[in-house]
């Protein structure tokens, strides 16, 4: 991570699987600057990481094979700020319910997460959430998605499902410099989830832009 903060940060996209060219054009139109991840070495130059969807066993197994996920777990550890979505969620819990056998998680978040609890792929939906932090509503993306069991006391809950049959699930949160969705934002043309994260990196301590506002 950079000692100070630049104005335009450069947030990396991990590139194992996933939409990363979806993810990158959200983070261009939110301010960012942006890089694929694929090294343990591209890490210290990042203020902020992305974790997308795709296949969570898939993806820890990817990580192990481009020995990325200890360097990984360690900067995230270290305070840098990352976003997870989808299955990036499931990487960043610190507990998975209805994973495979030996599946590992990045970690960081005090979250039980359910693997596949909306349903397989043809249970996709979409819905309008009320989001902490966005004026309007966000019209989010299920697909396979997982959703949150638990939260611990320092996770502030971000966003439910308003109705259907999974009304009040909890499908984002935060915790300090960790942010996660259950939804795939990069694919609604609405880059506003990835301005908060943003706005969370320019926030840290380092940072002179202080607490953002609402985004409309």
């Amino acid at each position: 991570m950079t000692d100070s903060l630049p104005e335009t940060p450069l947030v990396g996209v991990l590139a194992l699987q996933g939409d990363v060219r979806e993810h990158v054009a959200m983070l261009e139109r939110a301010g960012a600057r942006t890089t694929a991840v694929r090294r343990s070495t591209e890490l210290a130059a990042l203020d902020g990481i992305v974790l997308p969807g795709g296949e969570s066993t898939t993806m820890y197994k990817l990580a192990r094979t481009f020995e990325v996920f200890e360097p990984l777990q360690q900067a995230i550890r270290a305070g840098l700020p990352a976003y997870g979505t989808c299955a990036g969620m499931i990487m960043l819990a610190d507990q998975i319910e209805n994973g495979i056998a030996g599946q590992e998680t990045i970690g960081g978040l005090d979250i039980v997460v359910r693997r596949n609890a909306f349903g397989r792929q043809v249970d996709s939906f979409e819905a309008d959430l009320d989001v902490n932090g966005l004026v309007d509503p966000f019209h989010a993306m299920f697909i396979r998605a997982p959703w949150v069991e638990k939260v611990g006391q320092d996770v502030e809950v971000v966003a439910r499902v308003a109705s259907g049959e999974a009304v009040g699930r909890i499908v984002a949160v935060r915790q300090a410099n960790l942010l996660a969705t259950s939804f795939h934002p990069e694919i609604t043309g609405d880059h506003r989830m990835h301005a908060l994260f943003v706005d969370m990196i320019r926030s840290r301590p380092g940072s002179t832009d202080g607490i953002p506002a609402k985004r409309k």
